[in-house]
Parts: C-alpha cells; structure tokens; sequence
C-alpha cells in the first residue's frame, strides 16, 4: 500500500471495523453483529475537513464478513452471473495516489467518479488530474462532493462544488455531479436534513441543469434523513453496501439503485493499493445516456 494512503486505514477501522476483502472468488459468509458490538458513528470531528471519501463513514450496515474457501456457483440467477452483467467501476480521491487512467481503462472499467470538493474551502489536490487524465483515457467520469451540512447551507456547498469542477457538460464522458452523505448527522434533525438536501440539489440543478446522484448507505438515510422519499423522483441512488449479494440493501424512500458501491478493498491495474469498486445497473448504453441527460 503507498504511503499516500497511509491515513486511509485508519479511517477504514474507525468506521468500518470487521470489514475485510471481499473475493470475487469465494463467497462470503455473512453474519449479524449484535448492536452493542457496533462502533459507534462518527461524527464530523471523527473525519477531518479534507479526509473525507466515499465512505469515510460508512459502518457495514451492521454486517461483517468473513471470506470462506466456497466456490461461486456460476449459474443463473447466482449473484456471480448478476453482477456479471453490471458496468464496473471505480471512486477516487487523492488517497490513490497518481492513477493511470490508461491501465484502468484497459483493465475494464467503465466509469469513475473522482472526489472535487468537501464545505466551501477544500478541493482535492488530485481532483485536476484525475478528471482531465481520465478523459483523456475515455472513462466516462463524474465528479463529487463531500457534504459537510455543519459547517455551511446546502446552496454554498453545491454553488462551491459546481465552480470547482462539478459543473457539467453533454461530451460522452461527463456524469452528472454526485454529493456524498455519510459521517453522523451533523447535529441536524431528519427535517433540518431533508431541507439542506434539497437547498443542494436545487442550487445544483439551477447551475448545471442535471439532477445530483446521491451516494449514501441505507443506515445513513435512514437514520439522518428519517427514510425520505423526497429525492426518490429527483435523484440516481448511488448505494453504499460493502457485501458480494447480487444487489445492494437500499435506503428507505428509494425504489431501486442506480450505482452501488460493492467494496473498499478493490484493486484495479493501475491504481495502487485498495480501492472502492462500483457497478452501474444498466447496460453501457443507458450509462451513456445517463451521462448525455437522455431519455
């Protein structure tokens, strides 16, 4: 593992503890933790202004897995022969280092999202040369925000992550913005929530004309938001569940997932060390018009 991403596992056992690498392999044998053995989540001090990744606070949903020495069964409807027909991917941020993107696209990936933004004052050092290295490989790559809803409105954030490579245009390659909710509350009630979610999305909407993909866990949303339906008819789902199952648990208050990301202990050619990976649930022809805003 680089030294870059030397402060990574250490948030990974924070907020994550009993998760382990999940083999395409083997199948996993999942079993309940019981809530008292669960850490507790973090808060926004726990995450540092600046360290924040997609997820940074993610807990497992309550789950923990241990790989065991079974073999996927390749069959249909087995979890392997699912998946197998959803577009790989990935999400960055500067705890990988310098990315070849030309490796990654050769290795198969379909699609990136890369870290822009986190308040109104941090950019991700690498977000630059990620976002135009991984256009130039011809990944279809979106950017995203870490959303901070103490320290600032919905509206500063999103008029701060659209200036500062969120925007969008129509070039085959650009997806639509994504904010990332995780880390605690923030102090905020599941109607202050709701509201500082929407002054987002509406204030994006307004600056770039597309819908924000929301990333989040069903913990999460459940939790801080009170299971709201309100994004349901605005917003792609980007499901945070770290679990080899053929499809991720969603949050209440949304009818299906969109992206889902699978695992944090991913490893990709030409990325070093771990990384999160990502399927999209449709063919590369429906990513395209996600990317494109068509029907």
């Amino acid at each position: 593992m680089s030294p870059i991403r030397s402060r990574r596992p250490a948030l990974r056992k924070l907020v994550a503890a009993g998760a382990v690498s999940l083999s395409m392999a083997l199948v996993p044998a999942v079993s309940a933790t019981p809530a008292s053995a669960q850490p507790a989540a973090p808060t926004s001090a726990a995450i540092p202004l600046g360290d924040g990744y997609m997820g940074a606070g993610y807990l497992g949903d309550g789950e923990t897995f241990v790989p065991d020495t079974r073999r996927l069964q390749l069959g249909a409807g087995s979890a392997a022969s699912v998946q197998a027909a959803q577009l790989p991917g990935i999400d960055v941020s500067h705890y990988q280092g310098s990315i070849n993107w030309s490796s990654v696209k050769s290795a198969g990936i379909k699609f990136a999202y890369i870290k822009a933004t986190e308040s109104t004052t941090y950019k991700d050092p690498t977000f630059n040369a990620n976002y135009l290295n991984a256009y130039n490989a011809k990944v279809i790559r979106g950017a995203y925000h870490f959303a901070r809803p103490n320290l600032s409105s919905g509206a500063a954030q999103a008029t701060y992550f659209a200036g500062h490579g969120g925007a969008w245009s129509r070039d085959n390659l650009t997806l639509p913005g994504m904010l990332d909710l995780e880390g605690g509350c923030y102090g905020k009630s599941a109607s202050a929530m709701q509201s500082w979610i929407l002054d987002f999305y509406n204030t994006y909407k307004a600056k770039t004309g597309r819908d924000v993909v929301i990333y989040t866990s069903a913990s999460w949303w459940n939790s801080c938001t009170g299971g709201w339906s309100g994004m349901s008819a605005r917003s792609p789902l980007f499901a945070a569940h770290w679990t080899s199952a053929a499809s991720p648990t969603i949050p209440k208050g949304f009818p299906y997932w969109t992206f889902w990301q699978y695992t944090d202990s991913g490893s990709v050619s030409g990325v070093s060390g771990a990384v999160d990976r990502d399927r999209f649930s449709g063919d590369a022809g429906r990513l395209l018009a996600l990317a494109n805003n068509t029907p």
